[in-house]
């Protein structure tokens, strides 16, 4: 990592990037405080049983609406998914602050407090589908995840102690209105967002349903994908559950009062800043599915000990390594989910993702009151701790398997990012092309394709040499990390000259057939003009290297 850690990374993403990441930490900060002021309310109402059910509610809702709203994010910019998210909420909490204002039924207030949260499920789909799209690398995808990751942990540390000074000097009402605000910024921030949208096929005439269900069918057939989702959901289950055991640890076992609810969401905040700077220096060393299952891990682990050590300070430290745990989650989750689909139905994954996480919530938020009724605070502290770390270590082959996958994909982007028109492709588009790699070895004089030959494959050199021939003679020799063949595909004309393996060792190619390569290149403005620069090129220095060997051999 470069000096300046952290700071230097985010200071060095591009202005879309940074602009989108606005948006997460406005959207995400009024959801923090959100949260932590409608718990004080519940728990006002009807105590633990009541925080409960408004938590298990508002998550089923959102749960059920995300994917079906989720569709038009895979068919329409994604900025401005973004923009009407941050307009709803910023309404439904400011309905919900006016309710409370007025000592109005705690009803409303739950009622938009689901429509809030209904929104902000469909969010981080579609953030998470843009962040691919405005990233150039998988390096700087996983970068803006990284800064996500910190904005999200800062949101949680910021977004409970500003609610916390709030309702120690006022009341809930002023923090609804304060997060209806920040909602509001996060939409505007990304009006007019500048960056090339994938490109996109005409629409397939399908059922609603069958539509609906792309996203988790995607999930359903990746193995990879389904381990993902797997371990979120033992993650959002413990989530859920803490949502309740934050409340009553903070009021009841510890006597620090309705404060004391907000300071213990903020010490997860602070354990995830922690755990995002540590994050930007281990992912560099790879391994995003073992990282990922050491996340979950730490979400639950520490509970353990908070319920066999239940002091303030105790709790403080440990839920701050529950941040932590949170921080490695998002970066290495959200990343490993971004390179794994399929572009064009990436937000209806995320949100099938989301969908399911978000009932993992919900299930967790209805069992805390039980199991507390049941164990009492403690006992049920230590039983949900339990669940994480035990599944962790029953799928870590899956883990280990997924790293190895992950390992040959980036050499594969690798290969494709040594050719400069497709360097400049999102990382979203170069991560499916490198899935449609194919690998082809020819003997020293060994022919590819004859000059007139139909052009269907674009070649990138691995090792060995090319060498170009047209009328028989050599006109040109290409090595490691040139790619040809795009002439032919491009203007759709025959082969325009011949290439074969050159003497001395293998020729090893990457090969690319001719649809991908046509749909990556030619779908976005910078690589397309890119293209035509290239076959402009080699169109003049081939015929001048011809000219020149036609030179050369009359003069011998």
């Amino acid at each position: 990592m470069p000096p300046g850690g952290s700071g230097a990374v985010a200071s060095g993403l591009r202005e879309p990037l940074r602009r989108a990441h606005v948006s997460f930490a406005a959207t995400w900060a009024g959801e923090s405080a959100f949260m932590v002021a409608l718990s004080v309310v519940a728990f006002r109402e009807g105590g633990p049983g009541a925080v409960g059910a408004v938590t298990a509610v508002r998550m089923a809702m959102a749960a059920l609406l995300t994917p079906f709203l989720a569709t038009v994010a895979d068919r329409v910019r994604r900025e401005r998914v973004l923009t009407s998210i941050g307009l709803v909420r910023a309404v439904a909490l400011g309905t919900a602050a006016v309710v409370t204002a007025a000592d109005g039924p705690a009803l409303l207030t739950y009622l938009a407090a689901v429509v809030a949260t209904a929104a902000l499920a469909l969010f981080r789909p579609a953030h998470s589908a843009l962040l691919p799209a405005l990233a150039k690398s998988p390096g700087e995808l996983t970068r803006a995840n990284a800064v996500r990751g910190m904005l999200d942990s800062l949101s949680t540390l910021g977004g409970p102690i500003v609610t916390g000074v709030v309702l120690s000097v006022s009341d809930p009402a002023v923090a609804f209105s304060l997060c209806a605000a920040l909602s509001l910024l996060g939409g505007l921030v990304v009006v007019a967002l500048p960056y090339d949208p994938p490109p996109r096929d005409m629409p397939v005439k399908r059922s609603p349903s069958r539509d609906v269900a792309l996203g988790f069918v995607s999930i359903a057939r990746d193995r990879h994908l389904s381990l993902i989702t797997g371990l979120g959901v033992v993650q959002t289950f413990t989530r859920g559950c803490l949502t309740v055991l934050a409340v009553v640890v903070a009021i009841n076992l510890l006597g620090l009062g309705d404060p004391g609810v907000a300071v213990l969401n903020a010490a997860i905040g602070a354990g995830g800043v922690l755990g995002s700077v540590g994050a930007f220096t281990l992912l560099r060393r790879g391994g995003l599915g073992t990282w990922f299952g050491i996340g979950i891990a730490l979400f639950g682990a520490p509970l353990v000990l908070v319920g066999a050590l239940p002091t303030t300070v105790c709790a403080v430290v440990l839920l701050g390594l529950v941040g932590v745990g949170n921080a490695l989650i998002d970066v290495c989750g959200f990343t490993l989910l971004a390179r794994l689909t399929d572009e064009k139905v990436l937000a209806r994954m995320f949100a099938g993702f989301e969908a399911v996480l978000t009932l993992g919530v919900a299930l967790g938020g209805l069992a805390a009151p039980l199991m507390v009724e049941t164990f009492g605070p403690r006992g049920a502290l230590v039983a949900v701790g339990l669940l994480a770390p035990a599944v962790v270590l029953v799928t870590l082959p899956a883990q280990r398997r997924l790293d190895a996958e992950m390992q040959v994909r980036d050499a594969d982007i690798s290969v494709l990012r040594s050719v400069p028109m497709l360097r400049l492709l999102p990382a979203a588009t170069i991560g499916q092309l490198g899935d449609g790699l194919r690998r082809a070895e020819l003997a020293p004089g060994a022919v590819l394709f004859e000059q007139g030959d139909a052009g269907d494959r674009f070649y990138v050199v691995e090792s060995g040499i090319a060498e170009v021939l047209q009328r028989g003679l050599v006109i040109n020799s290409l090595g490691a990390g040139d790619g040809f063949g795009e002439v032919a595909l491009l203007h759709q004309t025959s082969r325009t000259a011949t290439v074969r393996a050159g003497a001395g060792e293998p020729l090893r190619l990457a090969v690319l057939e001719r649809s991908r390569f046509l749909t990556a290149v030619t779908g976005y403005p910078t690589s397309a003009t890119a293209a035509r620069q290239v076959v402009s090129e080699v169109r003049r220095r081939d015929a001048l290297r011809a000219d020149q060997s036609e030179d050369d051999a009359s003069s011998s």
